[in-house]
């Protein structure tokens, strides 16, 4: 193989790693991937399971009771006068029955309890969704800020490149030379602080995923961020979609039915009770005794903790019920104010997009124009130069409290 061919392939395979390397990944893919792998939300899925199993032996009734032993037997030394006074050996069982509206309130009660973990479950993956969306969206913010700050390294590395040219020509000073190099090292350190916060993201996100860490992706660059708010909103929306808002109505109705179980502790529950004795005397018959008892819970002395269970659980549920109202209107009035910010930023934004940032660079360049026509002094185009980093720098700062409201926003209606 000619080395020409060899360096060919070389720069194959180096291509084909790097290309596996870097795996370019949209927001909704690593959505779907957090849902799929976070080992919190895996958690509510075992304990989702672990309350229907719960519901499996919810109508099962007590273990029974057998004993055994004797029944009137006189004491060791006592005086026998007749054989039937030896008394008899017993064998005893008994069984509660529970009464079957217990059963049935209680198991109808469980069941809700493994809903409550799924919709815990759709809260965390709320707060999941929020939080990548938040780190793509700074992932993508960083690179933007990467871009301004390549190019500012560049134009002020020429700057210096020309200063150090003109110098032994006397058309430029050394402090000028000096100040282009301080002004170099400052933009290679928030280069280098950029690309921290890069890898930073990432391995969050990877975290997200529950992925190595150390993995490397990439985001979709080309992703465009817009705010697209909800027409009409209302409480009826936040009601059906917000995670929480559905968890509190089903912990509502889940103690509604607490309060029905509770109830039925006014019903009776029964017992049977079963006993053989098998005399000791030859000529004494053998005899059983076979008893059916039932509980009297109105009694007053045993009403009263039912009763006050009720009454208490049932203030609780108004009280639940007045608080999910409190927090549908403070959500609708929250989301309507950050619409209103949300369309004021997006105006600002805009503004630095089509009139400063262009703007200030034409003045940059026109005065490296000037410059490089001997019209103008380096100092003036570092002052253009900083003039367009700081408008850069603020219309990034700007940008990130857009795209963290529209994180916010995201969250609020869950969408």
């Amino acid at each position: 193989m000619s080395n020409t061919r060899k360096a060919l392939f070389l720069v194959a395979v180096f291509l084909a790693k790097v290309a596996q390397g870097q795996e370019v990944l949209t927001l909704d893919q690593i959505i779907t991937e957090i849902s799929q792998n976070n080992p919190s939300l895996k958690a509510y899925e075992s304990l989702i399971k672990s309350e229907e199993a719960k519901v499996e032996g919810a109508g099962a009734w007590t273990a029974p009771m057998v004993g055994g032993g004797t029944f009137m037997t006189p004491y060791p030394g006592s005086k026998v006068i007749d054989e039937s006074d030896r008394g008899a050996w017993i064998l005893s069982a008994e069984q509660d029955i529970p009464n079957p509206a217990k059963t049935k309130a209680k198991k109808e009660y469980l069941k809700t309890r493994s809903e409550t973990y799924l919709h815990g479950r759709n809260e965390r993956l709320n707060e999941l969704r929020t939080k990548a969306r938040q780190l793509y969206f700074d992932l993508l913010i960083s690179y933007k800020k990467l871009r301004f700050q390549k190019e500012g390294l560049g134009i002020i590395k020429t700057m210096r490149k020309l200063a150090e040219l003109r110098y032994p020509y006397n058309q430029g000073t050394l402090g000028q030379i000096f100040k282009t190099e301080g002004r170099t090292f400052e933009a290679d350190n928030m280069l280098e602080m950029t690309l921290a916060e890069i890898r930073s993201a990432k391995i969050d996100l990877n975290t997200l995923m529950h992925r190595s860490p150390t993995l490397d992706l990439e985001v979709d660059t080309a992703t465009l961020v817009s705010f697209d708010p909800i027409a009409n909103i209302d409480t009826a929306y936040f009601a059906e979609n917000r995670s929480d808002i559905r968890h509190m109505e089903h912990d509502i109705y889940s103690m509604k039915l607490n309060i029905n179980q509770m109830r039925q502790e006014a019903k009776p529950d029964f017992k049977i009770r079963f006993e053989h004795m098998s005399t000791r005397a030859a000529m004494m018959p053998n005899q059983y005794t076979l008893m059916g008892m039932v509980s009297i819970p109105i009694a007053p002395w045993s009403s009263k903790m039912y009763k006050s269970e009720v009454k208490s659980m049932s203030l609780e549920r108004e009280a639940m019920q007045e608080q999910k109202e409190g927090m549908l209107s403070q959500m609708l009035g929250m989301t309507k104010s950050m619409e209103n910010e949300l369309i004021t930023m997006q105006k600002q934004l805009s503004n630095y997009e089509s009139k400063i940032l262009p703007a200030l660079n034409k003045n940059l360049k026109v005065s490296m124009i000037s410059y490089q026509e001997n019209k103008a002094d380096l100092n003036t185009v570092i002052d253009g130069w900083e003039a367009v980093n700081m408008a850069q720098m603020n219309y990034i700062g700007q940008l990130q409290n857009f795209y963290q409201m529209i994180v916010e926003y995201e969250k609020n209606i869950e969408r």
